[in-house]
């Protein structure tokens, strides 16, 4: 069979899910981890902050070295790592003294792995021949989505079925998809983002460019803007709303990545009808107008109306912001696209961080964290601004 280039827009696709995996399947057993292991939540949690860590790291670092091992070894590579460290989830625990040490490990090595894929996934796609790419970009990251949808949906179903002590063959089904992956991205073709003899900008080259540092702020709002809502949904849901965990579960996350893969999925759809500056800019508002209903709405109809909204506006920002970065800066190349990941991750990590923080201070009234996180699409309209006047020059 001769692969050709849609082979690789399906090999991205693919890869979208396969970082859905490695970020949403672990946070399923965290209480099956703290009974079974006798690990504290507070230990629990830091394995969160232990998998974005190490993928800010592989952002930075990938910056400087993807270019030069290559795109194709890299892309494998990062499946291998995804695999790998879904199946160590199953051995380290019981193999190492310390259960969290082993667990920590095996978080490590997936991390690994979703840093690669974070990083090279869009410029592999960006680099396929095609006229549409904001479309393609958009339709890329609904993937994300999807993903994360399958994953709680399917994984639940197994453990409802086969009960939660099996997590370990749940773990193991859900490796073989980067297995596969891995040895798809082995035989694809897969372009370059510059003409031949081209280099892309260095990071000091890059990092002297004004424009450049208005997309910085626009990944990193994107990023917060996104993840302020959707790590605090169900906790939202339950605390904010009083509802049960499993309704909290189900009409908190699930609705806010049902709601933003359909805005990603309506853009790949349709983005050739829609400028996509103006796109942003109402997707932008939207996102205002859903931090402000979370925060002063008392209704659980009112809330997850905003979750939705939320999840539903924040959809095209991440792309999108790709999409312009690539357009303003067409040279900017790996690193580019390994600063912005990096940017994005920065968001994801500091605007949750944010909320809880506000919270906290406003007597763990989470609807009022999120609230004061309105800073975040205020800031994102402020970028969008600045980013067309630059554009204008």
């Amino acid at each position: 069979m001769k692969f050709q280039y849609k082979h690789t827009v399906y090999a991205c696709f693919i890869g979208y899910v396969v970082q859905a995996i490695i970020n949403n399947f672990a946070p399923l057993l965290f209480l099956t981890f703290q009974s079974q292991y006798g690990i504290t939540l507070d230990k629990i949690a830091l394995l969160t902050g232990l998998n974005f860590g190490i993928q800010l790291l592989v952002d930075l670092l990938s910056a400087k070295f993807a270019d030069k091992i290559g795109y194709r070894p890299c892309i494998v590579g990062a499946h291998v790592f995804s695999a790998a460290g879904l199946i160590l989830l199953t051995i380290l625990p019981d193999l190492f003294p310390n259960a969290y040490a082993g667990l920590c490990a095996a978080v490590v090595v997936y991390a690994l792995g979703g840093g690669l894929l974070e990083v090279l996934v869009s410029p592999i796609m960006e680099a396929c021949p095609g006229d549409e790419k904001a479309k393609a970009m958009s339709l890329l990251h609904s993937f994300y989505c999807w993903g994360h949808v399958g994953v709680v949906l399917l994984s639940s179903l197994f453990f409802a079925v086969f009960g939660i002590r099996n997590w370990k063959t749940m773990a193991v089904i859900w490796a073989i998809v980067p297995i596969l992956n891995a040895l798809f991205f082995a035989k694809v073709p897969i372009g370059s983002l510059l003409e031949e003899g081209e280099n892309g900008l260095s990071i000091r080259e890059l990092a002297s460019m004004g424009s450049f540092w208005i997309f910085m702020l626009l990944m990193a709002c994107a990023g917060a803007c996104e993840q302020a809502v959707s790590q605090w949904a169900s906790a939202y849901a339950e605390s904010g709303l009083h509802v049960s965990k499993t309704v909290g579960d189900l009409a908190g996350p699930l609705l806010f990545a049902v709601t933003m893969g359909s805005a990603r999925l309506f853009y790949g759809k349709f983005g050739e009808k829609i400028d996509l500056r103006k796109f942003m800019w109402a997707s932008g508002l939207l996102c205002l107008c859903s931090y402000l209903i979370i925060g002063l709405s008392s209704l659980p109809v009112l809330g997850f109306l905003g979750c939705a909204l939320c999840g539903l506006s924040v959809g095209i920002l991440w792309p999108g912001t790709f999409s312009l970065g690539t357009r303003g800066i067409p040279k900017g190349g790996t690193a580019m696209f390994a600063l912005f990941a990096l940017a994005g991750d920065v968001g994801c990590s500091s605007g949750p961080t944010f909320v809880g923080t506000m919270a906290n201070r406003f007597g763990e009234q989470l609807n009022l964290g999120i609230l004061a996180g309105i800073i975040f699409p205020v800031m994102l309209l402020v970028g969008l601004v600045l980013e067309r006047r630059m554009d204008l020059k």
